[in-house]
């Protein structure tokens, strides 16, 4: 994995809440092209962090740092982070390719690059037989391609996933897991991914964190 000494992902102090939980004073950084797992207790909070980092959670108090640039209050769409959720989330009315290429839409990128960015995509996940297909009917592994592929289109300087292959069965999961760390090594990409599986931390992780009594801890795996 490319990684060198330079923080992407920075937490200085941050105190998070989500409704009578919270996370105080926590901090932890991840390296540039590092590939980062945590890991943590069911309610420890992974996904509160994922959702401050990536906008979706207002920060209390401290500040959350992408490549050196104070993004603490900045809204999610200008973070350039891609966000794979638990479910994919993805948008049952369009199609795959749609889905695609709606972050790059939503950029007002050109049809042409939009259509190229969305093949090369699907070739990579190797999805092009799905472009027409809308998404009900795919497969749990089909559909998490789909959401990855989503996450990457517009080439973030960050990907956070929460919990991307729990849903998947132990074939499937260990295909997924390979795919993620090709993607990582080819694209440079810093990745943040919550998993309770110590299977897919070992294979993924060049960084392992977990959540300790309200702290992130780094562990050595």
């Amino acid at each position: 994995m490319m990684m060198n000494n330079t923080p992407m992902i920075e937490f200085q102090a941050v105190s998070v809440r989500a409704g009578s939980f919270h996370l105080n004073a926590i901090d932890f950084t991840l390296e540039a092209g590092a590939y980062g797992v945590l890991m943590g207790r069911t309610g420890s909070g992974k996904t509160t962090l994922l959702e401050a980092l990536c906008g979706l959670r207002p920060v209390v108090a401290g500040r959350i740092l992408l490549g050196g640039e104070d993004v603490t209050h900045w809204k999610p769409a200008l973070r350039g982070i891609g966000y794979v959720p638990q479910d994919g989330a993805l948008f049952p009315t369009m199609t795959v390719a749609q889905n695609l290429g709606f972050a790059l839409w939503i950029r007002r990128k050109n049809k042409l690059e939009i259509r190229e960015r969305v093949k090369h995509l699907a070739d990579r996940l190797e999805i092009l037989p799905l472009l027409d297909r809308r998404i009900h009917g795919l497969s749990g592994g089909e559909r998490q391609r789909v959401a990855l592929g989503r996450a990457l289109a517009f080439e973030p300087k960050v990907l956070c996933l929460d919990e991307p292959l729990s849903a998947l069965d132990e074939e499937m999961r260990g295909s997924m897991v390979q795919l993620l760390a090709t993607l990582s090594a080819e694209t440079g990409v810093t990745c943040l991914h919550v998993t309770h599986s110590r299977q897919e931390a070992e294979a993924l992780a060049s960084r392992l964190f977990r959540i300790e009594t309200g702290k992130v801890i780094e562990r050595v795996h």
